[in-house]
C-alpha cells in the first residue's frame, strides 16, 4: 500500500455504543473540502470485542475504503491494541486516539502545528496551561487521576504532566519503531512510548486540548496501578547488566562486612567492637515495634529509665526504618531485623550512590561502582557499621543531593521541593545528625561551586530558594509535634556533651581504621574516641591519590568545588583546637566558630570527617572514567595500579563478633515472673543496672518479650536541673554504689544509711526482685547486696535472687 499523509488509529473494545460518532466525526473532519489532510487512512483495532464493535467498524470501512478494520479474537490490552494498529499504518504522521473521542478531532490541527515546528511527537495534555476541561470527571476519579499520573511521572517520565490522555500525534516511522520497541499490552504503553522517544533524544511538545469526560469511560481507578505495576516490570526489564553487577556487588560487599554476624544466626552473634550499642539498638527496634502493637505511643516509653522512661524521639530509635520492619521484628525478633536493616541498608546506601553518579557526574558504570563503593564502605563507614546504623544507613542522602540539584537547574521548584521536603521528612526519622552533616556538605559544595561560577550563582539562586522555602513548609509541619516531643516533652534533654574537643587529630586523616586491610587496632585506638568513632582515617595512600586527582583534573569546576567540600570538612572536623603532629602547638580549630550554636552543640565534631566520604568517591569516580576511557595504554596502566595502591589498604574487613552470651534461664523461662508483679506495675533491677557500659540486659529484656520494666538503660536522658544530656538514667545513690563495686571488687563499709537510701531507691523503682548474674566481681556484688538487703539472695535458674516485698 502506498504511504499517506496521516493515518488515525482507533483502538477500540466494547465500543459499540460510543465508536460510531467517533468514526464520523474523524471521517467528517479529514475529508472536510477544507481540511489540509490530502490522503488518509482510518484503522480501527478491534480488540477482541463481544458486542456489536467489529460489526459496526466493518460497516464504516465498506462505506468509506479508507477505513480499515484489523484485530484479534482475544482481548489484548490498549497497548496490543495500539501496537497492532500502528504497526498497520503507513502514514507520513500517526495520530492515536481513544475511541470516546473526549479530546475532539479539531484538536489535531494544534498538535500538526507542534510536529511542523520541528518536535517528533505532540500529546495531548490535560494539565497544562491553555487546555479547556469541558467536562469533569467524578472528583474522586479525577483526584486518583492526578495521583496515578503523579506517581507515573516521578517514576517513568518526569516533565511531562500528562502521560495518559489519550491523543496523541508522531511522525509516521518513528512512530512505528517505538510501537515495535514497545513490551506492554496494558495502560502503561503511553508512558513506554514516551521512555522510547526520551530515550532516542526526539523533542516531544506537550499541547494543551480541550477535553471532555465521556460516560462508559474504560479507565477505572485501579487502571492507574496497574500502569504502575507494568512500568515496574518494564524498568526491571531495561536494567542495563552492568547495573546488576553493580548491586550484587554492594550487596556481596555489605553481607562480607557482617559475615560474622550472620554466622550462626544473629539472635546468636554479637559485635564485639559495637560495645553495648547492638543491644540498644536491638532495644529499640523491640520497643517500636511492641508499641505498634500494643497502639502506644512511638515517642516514649517507661520500658528502660522506669518509672522516668525514654523520650525515644530524642534517641536514635530510626522510626523510619523500625515502623515499617516491625512486621519482621514481631516474626523473626529484633536482632534478625536489625541485622537486615544494617546489611540491606548498607547496600542500598552504595546502589543510592551509584545512581547519584551514573546521573549526575560519570558515565562509565565501572568508575561509578568504585566511587559509590569508596563513598559507602569508607573507613568511618566500616567503624559506625559495628553500632550506629542511622551513620551507614544513608540511602536518602543522594535523593537529597540530587533533588538539590534539580531545584538549581531552575526546572520546576515547587515539584522539586515538595519532594525534597518529604525526603527530608523521612530522613528525620532515620537520622537527624546525618541530615545536618548533609546539609554542611551540601552548603560547602554549592559555595565553592557558586564562587568558581558566579554567573551560574545569579541564576540558580531564585529557584534554590524558592524550592527550599517550598520544602520546609512541606517538612515542618509534618515534623513539628515528633520535634516538639524530642526538645519539650517529657524526658527530654537541652544538649549531649562528648567532652572539651572530640576532634580528629590530623594524623587520623592520614592513619588506618582498625578494620582496614593495613589497620591496626592499636594506633587507631590512639586516634579516635572507640572504636565506632574512627571518623576519618582515609589513609596517606588515598590522600595522596586524591591530591593527584584533583591536579589532573583542577581545570573542572566540579573538581575544584569537590575538593573544597573534602578540605572544609576535614579541617572542621579537627575540632576546637588541634595540636600539630610531631610539636606542642596547639591551634584552634574552626570548630570553635559552631560548637556553641543550637544542634550543633550536640554534634561530635570528628564525625564531620564523614563528609569527605562521597567527596572522595565522587574525585576517584571522575578520575577512573578518564583512565578507563583513555587510549593511552601506559596512562590507563599506571593510573589503575595508582588506584589499587591507594584503595588496597583500605578494604574493610569482616566486622569482629563472638557468640552472644546466653541469657539466665530465669529470665528466658520466665521464672521472673513469680518475682515481679507487672500488673502492680513492679519492675526488675538486674545489678548491676544497666547503662551505657554494661546494658545486657536490655537483651534480656527483649528476649522475655518486654513484658518487665528496667530502671537504668543505655539512652540519652536529661540530668539535674538544667536537663543537661546524659547516657542512661540520672544516676541515684544506689546504681552508683553497685556501679563502682563492680568495676573495682571494691565492698565500702555498708552501715544503715546506705541501707536507708537502698530502700528510698528500690521504692522509687518500684522493684519487685533483684537480680544478680554471674559476672566479674559477682561475689562483691553479692555481698554488697546482702548487706544493703539484710539478707542473702537465692540461687535460682542461674541467677542470685532477692524477692523484695510487694509494691503497695
Amino acid at each position: 500500500m502506498n504511504a499517506v499523509d496521516l493515518s488515525v488509529v482507533v483502538p477500540a473494545y466494547n465500543e459499540e455504543h460510543r465508536l460510531g460518532p467517533t468514526l464520523e466525526a474523524i471521517c467528517a473532519h479529514l475529508g472536510a473540502a477544507d481540511s489540509r489532510w490530502g490522503t488518509w487512512e482510518l484503522i480501527v483495532v478491534d480488540d477482541g470485542s463481544t458486542d456489536g464493535t467489529r460489526k459496526l467498524a466493518d460497516e464504516a470501512a465498506a462505506r468509506d475504503p479508507r477505513v480499515h478494520v484489523v484485530g484479534s479474537e482475544h482481548n489484548g490490552g490498549k497497548g496490543h491494541a495500539l501496537r497492532v494498529g500502528v504497526l498497520a499504518s503507513y502514514g507520513r504522521r500517526v495520530l492515536v486516539t481513544d475511541a470516546d473521542l473526549a479530546a475532539p478531532i479539531e484538536e489535531l490541527d494544534h498538535l500538526d502545528k507542534a510536529l511542523s515546528e520541528g518536535h517528533a511527537a505532540a500529546i495531548g495534555s490535560r494539565a497544562t496551561p491553555g487546555a479547556t476541561i469541558e467536562n469533569r470527571q467524578h472528583r474522586v476519579r479525577e483526584l486518583l487521576g492526578r495521583t496515578g499520573n503523579f506517581l507515573i511521572r516521578g517514576v517513568a517520565v518526569p516533565g511531562i504532566r500528562d502521560t495518559q490522555c489519550g491523543f496523541k500525534l508522531f511522525e509516521g516511522d518513528l512512530a512505528r519503531e517505538a510501537f515495535a520497541a514497545s513490551r506492554l499490552s496494558g495502560w502503561g504503553i503511553d508512558v513506554e512510548i514516551l521512555q522510547y522517544l526520551r530515550r532516542q533524544e526526539a523533542p516531544v511538545a506537550e499541547v494543551p486540548v480541550r477535553w471532555a469526560h465521556q460516560p462508559g469511560s474504560k479507565v477505572r481507578p485501579l487502571d492507574y496501578a496497574r500502569v504502575l505495576a507494568e512500568l515496574s516490570v518494564l524498568k526491571a526489564r531495561s536494567l542495563r547488566r552492568a547495573d546488576l553487577l553493580a548491586a550484587a556487588l554492594f550487596l556481596i560487599a555489605s553481607v562480607a562486612l557482617y559475615s560474622g554476624r550472620w554466622s550462626g544466626g544473629p539472635e546468636h552473634r554479637y559485635l564485639t567492637d559495637s560495645m553495648q550499642d547492638q543491644n540498644q539498638w536491638e532495644w529499640f527496634f523491640a520497643v517500636t515495634a511492641d508499641n505498634i502493637a500494643h497502639l502506644r505511643n512511638p515517642l516514649f516509653t517507661t520500658l528502660q529509665g522506669f518509672p522516668d522512661g525514654v523520650n525515644l524521639m530524642a534517641n536514635t530509635v530510626m522510626l523510619g526504618l523500625s515502623v515499617p520492619f516491625a512486621p519482621v521484628t514481631w516474626l523473626f525478633g529484633p536482632a534478625i531485623s536489625l541485622a537486615l536493616v544494617m546489611t540491606l541498608g548498607l547496600a542500598a546506601t552504595a546502589l543510592a550512590w551509584y545512581w547519584l553518579l551514573v546521573k549526575r557526574l560519570v558515565r562509565h558504570r565501572g568508575a561509578a561502582a568504585v566511587g559509590a563503593l569508596l563513598a559507602a564502605f569508607a573507613p568511618p563507614m566500616v567503624s559506625h557499621a559495628n553500632a550506629h546504623p542511622n551513620f551507614v544507613l544513608l540511602f536518602m542522602m543522594p535523593l537529597i543531593v540530587d533533588r538539590v540539584l534539580r531545584l538549581c537547574e531552575g526546572g520546576r521548584p515547587v515539584r522539586d521541593g515538595v519532594l525534597l521536603g518529604l525526603f527530608a521528612t523521612y530522613q528525620i526519622f532515620v537520622g537527624e545528625e546525618p541530615l545536618l552533616l548533609a546539609a554542611i556538605g551540601l552548603l560547602l559544595f554549592l559555595v565553592g561551586y557558586g564562587a568558581l561560577r558566579r554567573d551560574l550563582a545569579r541564576t540558580v539562586w531564585r529557584p534554590l530558594v524558592r524550592g527550599i522555602g517550598v520544602a520546609l513548609a512541606v517538612c515542618l509541619p509534618l515534623v513539628a509535634f515528633p520535634l516538639y516531643w524530642q526538645f519539650f516533652g517529657p524526658q527530654s534533654y537541652h544538649s549531649v556533651l562528648h567532652g572539651d574537643n572530640a576532634g580528629n587529630s590530623p594524623l587520623a586523616l592520614l592513619s588506618f581504621a582498625e578494620r582496614s586491610l593495613a589497620g591496626d587496632a592499636e594506633s587507631a585506638a590512639r586516634l579516635s574516641l572507640n572504636p565506632t568513632e574512627q571518623n576519618a582515617f582515609y589513609g596517606w595512600p588515598l590522600t595522596a591519590l586524591v591530591f593527584a586527582i584533583v591536579v589532573r583534573l583542577w581545570d573542572r569546576t566540579v573538581v575544584k568545588a569537590l575538593a573544597f567540600t573534602a578540605v572544609c570538612a576535614a579541617l572542621l572536623s579537627l575540632g576546637l583546637r588541634f595540636r600539630i603532629p610531631l610539636t606542642d602547638i596547639v591551634l584552634p580549630g574552626p570548630w570553635k566558630l559552631l560548637a556553641s550554636k543550637p544542634l550543633f552543640e550536640s554534634v561530635i565534631e570528628s564525625r564531620v570527617a564523614m563528609i569527605c566520604a562521597p567527596a572522595l568517591g565522587m574525585l576517584l569516580a571522575l578520575a577512573l572514567e578518564r583512565l578507563l576511557t583513555t587510549r593511552n595504554l601506559v596512562n590507563r596502566t599506571v593510573g589503575l595500579v595508582a588506584v589499587t595502591a591507594a584503595l588496597l589498604p583500605i578494604v574493610p574487613m569482616p566486622l569482629k563478633a563472638v557468640d552472644r552470651a546466653p541469657v539466665p534461664a530465669f529470665i528466658a523461662d520466665g521464672t521472673w515472673r513469680s518475682y515481679v508483679d507487672t500488673a502492680r506495675g513492679e519492675s526488675l533491677v538486674t545489678v548491676p543496672l544497666p547503662d551505657p557500659g554494661a546494658a545486657e540486659a536490655l537483651h534480656w529484656q527483649t528476649v522475655a518479650g518486654l513484658d518487665f520494666a528496667l530502671p537504668g538503660g543505655y539512652f540519652n536522658g536529661p540530668y539535674g536541673p538544667d536537663r543537661v544530656g546524659i547516657y542512661g538514667a540520672s544516676p541515684r545513690w544506689t546504681s552508683n554504689l553497685l556501679r563502682d563495686v563492680r568495676y573495682s571488687g571494691r565492698i565500702p563499709a555498708i552501715g544503715d544509711s546506705w541501707r536507708n537510701q537502698a530502700r528510698k531507691d528500690l521504692a522509687y523503682w518500684r522493684a519487685g526482685a533483684v537480680v544478680l548474674a554471674p559476672q566479674p566481681n559477682d561475689e562483691a556484688l553479692r555481698r554488697t547486696l546482702e548487706q544493703l538487703l539484710g539478707r542473702p539472695g537465692t540461687w535460682v535458674d542461674g541467677v542470685w535472687a532477692w524477692d523484695l516485698p510487694r509494691v503497695s
